[in-house]
């Protein structure tokens, strides 16, 4: 495969709709929402992309109702540690964007964790955007340039502020996808997609297939990226 993206982010949306079409409680179209990952990132191995990231958590959904925001954080503890190994055994190296000091100090602890175990991996970077909002990151960026007094006498440049996104060293997304019908992007990685591809379709996420990903693949692979110029 020619002209293949280098890194595809994921606004992954449709999990509650799901639930709802399959006549199901919401949280397990959370629960059929998060089997959707891996054979995503299965099939990014064997294509050759080498970053791929996945909005699981957005800021705003901390305002969700207790129990569904409990729900996933429960979700997310015993997923990741029951798939940590199996990222680990194929090579994944997982990094965690996002305000995670928000999360519980478990949670916390165990992605630092998880982190630390993969950092070394190489067949693919994994981003998972946990407690994550575009705004919110750039904010960070931004204090954690001001917050480092030998930096005060330069000014801020576009280089700076990326090198302190949480996606530092990382190549911005050449290309964005967003299931369940939505064409908007929600505040996912304002700075790093100004000149990404972006793929929209009715799929809900737990329907979103590694067939339906070749496809959004495919309409990358067509697009004349002039980049402004």
């Amino acid at each position: 495969m020619s002209n293949l993206p280098k890194h595809i982010a994921l606004i992954m949306d449709g999990n509650r709709r799901f639930a709802k079409k399959h006549h199901l409680p919401d949280f397990e179209g959370h629960r059929h929402g998060e089997e959707t990952i891996e054979p995503l990132v299965d099939t990014a191995i064997k294509i050759g992309i080498p970053y791929l990231t996945f909005w699981a958590f957005s800021t705003e959904n901390w305002y969700r109702d207790k129990i569904e925001v409990n729900y996933l954080l429960n979700l997310f503890r015993t997923v990741l540690d029951r798939k940590i190994d199996i990222f680990h055994r194929k090579n994944v190296r997982l990094i965690c964007l996002g305000n995670l000091e928000r999360f519980p100090q478990d949670l916390i602890e165990k992605t630092r964790n998880w982190m630390g175990k993969t950092k070394n991996n190489t067949a693919i970077t994994l981003n998972l955007a946990l407690s994550y909002g575009g705004r919110d990151e750039i904010i960070r960026s931004v204090n954690k340039w001001h917050l480092n007094k030998k930096n005060r006498s330069q000014p801020l440049t576009k280089e700076i502020l990326s090198e302190n996104l949480d996606t530092a060293g990382q190549p911005d997304p050449d290309l964005l996808i967003r299931t369940g019908g939505e064409k908007r992007l929600s505040g996912f990685l304002l700075w790093q997609i100004e000149y990404a591809e972006i793929y929209f379709t009715d799929v809900l996420w737990p329907d979103f297939t590694p067939s339906e990903f070749r496809k959004a693949i495919r309409f990358y692979q067509k697009r004349h990226r002039r980049f402004g110029r």
